[in-house]
């Protein structure tokens, strides 16, 4: 147990909270990408669409509690709950919070997610050497890392065929106004897996922290005043909007139609729902993104923009290794103090 005065406490959680915020604005592209590109809604109609339903994932969360697993991977999978120390948090915290910022100015949409790993794994290292890893889910996270493209990909792949071979019969008129309907319930689908996943982030590393000083009764658990929070700061942070990767989701990758936004939020709420169930904190934005050249290479492989998915990707490959190096850093600046 590592003793910290409260005014530190709640500094701390606050930062927390403000990386949630952060998250919530750098990933709302994810939420309404497909919407924004397709014209079904307005980005400031989006932009409040999926802020609401990032939030109604909170009442999802407590009336199925096995897709409440994230906070716990984030929480004691990664890292040893033991060694954690609040500046362990506060150098993920930050590592995560400037490769955000970072990313954000660029326009690249990079994994907040993998962001706050990559900043958890730095500075729990820096803190306690390669003993304190919990390699069972580090590894897990990893491997998401390569499958969550590739299966959203695949997935969106998929669905277009299907309800292209479904609607065969259906003039161009009556499927455009069906697939603009099922294009709406699947962003609200996908807005909800997006909430849930994301949000149990921020709350794993705040129930972390109460945990490893002393203010956590009981067994490892979310409160629900920290659940509550961090469902308010990633809605707030989605009705922000981050405008210059909705750019880059929305339309430089390529050209969406209702049927192809369908597919590719379909897609992406699927994958979203299980890895919130198997505990995985999967990157909201690989998935997407993922889901989003399937539905594209389905109608043809011209159709996508491969030089602005390459630079994606190569932005997923230095995301963990950056922000770990800049968690490892604020980390041993704390050590000075």
């Amino acid at each position: 147990m590592h003793e910290l005065a409260l005014p530190l406490l709640v500094g701390l959680i606050l930062v927390a909270l403000a990386f949630d915020y952060l998250n919530g604005l750098h990933d709302a592209a994810n939420s309404i990408a497909t919407v924004v590109a397709t014209r079904l809604l307005s980005p400031v109609q989006a932009v409040a669409f999926a802020a609401f339903f990032n939030f109604a994932a909170y009442f999802l969360s407590l009336a199925v509690p096995s897709l409440h697993k994230v906070a716990d991977t984030i929480g004691k999978g990664l890292i040893d709950k033991d060694l954690i120390t609040p500046a362990v948090v506060f150098g993920a915290l930050v590592g995560a919070m400037f490769w955000n910022v970072v990313t954000w100015l660029k326009g690249i949409p990079s994994s907040s997610s993998h962001a706050l790993v990559g900043g958890l794994v730095g500075a729990g290292v820096a803190h306690a050497g390669l003993t304190g890893v919990q390699w069972t889910g580090l590894n897990k996270t990893l491997i998401a890392i390569v499958l969550s493209p590739m299966l959203g990909m695949i997935l969106a792949m998929l669905i277009m065929l299907a309800t292209s071979w479904a609607a065969v019969g259906a003039t161009a008129r009556g499927a455009e106004r069906s697939f603009r309907a099922l294009h709406l319930v699947s962003s609200a689908a996908y807005s909800i897996g997006h909430g849930l996943n994301d949000a149990q982030k921020t709350m794993g590393i705040i129930t972390v922290l109460l945990y490893s000083t002393g203010h956590l009764s009981g067994q490892f658990h979310v409160p629900h005043w920290v659940a509550i929070s961090c469902y308010v700061a990633i809605g707030l942070g989605t009705l922000t909007g981050g405008w210059r990767i909705i750019e880059t989701m929305g339309s430089r990758i390529t050209k969406l139609s209702q049927h192809q936004g369908f597919s590719a939020s379909t897609g992406g709420s699927v994958m979203l729902f299980a890895a919130s169930w198997l505990g995985i904190p999967v990157s909201t934005t690989h998935t997407i993104t993922g889901c989003i050249v399937g539905a594209g290479v389905a109608r043809r492989v011209s159709a996508v923009r491969w030089g602005v998915a390459k630079d994606v990707v190569l932005a997923w490959i230095i995301t963990i290794p950056a922000s770990a190096a800049v968690g490892a850093a604020f980390y041993l600046l704390t050590t000075l103090f």
